[in-house]
């Protein structure tokens, strides 16, 4: 069996989601779990950005996953299993129900090309913005898949001391439509709040197998 068939199915298996499977450099077999997301009842007591994998669920993981691995002799030499980090990778349409109104960073398969219409780089593939639902999509061929969409604005940069006057007009919204499938890739942008960030579940929880 595959390993992402053994870990998927572990992981599943134990009431978990599997967020992403890394293998590093020296044995190192990391893996990332989440809780199940549903979206929020309207007299929900406590939402589901609220809840968090614990070291508990991270104990329980690595402990069936390391009978798991060893059944099917998987080569590997440390086992990781901890929660998603600020830069979550996002690879469902559930994923991203989940973070709609959220910052993310999106990587194109393929560049804009002609279809930027002047307003960005026809080569760029890297964006940031804020994720939203896309309106269906009117070719046939797409309908089988949801369409999302980021916003964004591209701000001039400033200097320290610079003083922005309260004349200038703010810079045009864009935005960028998609479905999964013309993405390389798709994270949570990393930023930071001293103010916490109460969306993210928790990113301490940390589990290592020391073989």
């Amino acid at each position: 069996m595959a390993l992402k068939d053994i870990v998927e199915q572990t992981v599943s298996g134990l009431g978990y989601d599997l967020v992403e499977i890394d293998r590093s450099a020296g044995g190192l077999l990391r893996i990332t779990i989440d809780l199940p997301w549903l979206p929020p009842a309207a007299d929900a007591v406590v939402a589901p950005e609220d809840q968090f994998v614990t070291v508990e669920d991270c104990e329980k993981v690595t402990r069936q996953l390391q009978y798991a691995l060893e059944v099917d002799e998987v080569d590997y030499k440390r086992l990781e299993v901890s929660s998603p980090g600020i830069d979550r990778p996002l690879r469902h349409d559930q994923d991203f129900e989940r973070f709609v109104g959220h910052m993310v960073d999106v990587t194109l398969k393929m560049p804009l090309g002609s279809a930027a219409a002047g307003q960005v780089s026809p080569t760029r593939k890297k964006f940031r913005g804020v994720l939203e639902r896309a309106e269906p999509v009117a070719d046939a061929a797409a309908q089988a898949e949801l369409a999302w969409q980021i916003v964004w604005r591209e701000e001039p940069v400033t200097k320290p001391g610079q003083k922005i006057s309260k004349k200038r007009l703010p810079a045009p919204t864009q935005a960028l439509g998609f479905v999964l499938s013309e993405l390389k890739e798709a994270r949570l942008a990393p930023i930071v709040s001293f103010k916490g960030r109460a969306q993210l579940p928790g990113q301490e929880p940390q589990v290592s197998d020391l073989n």
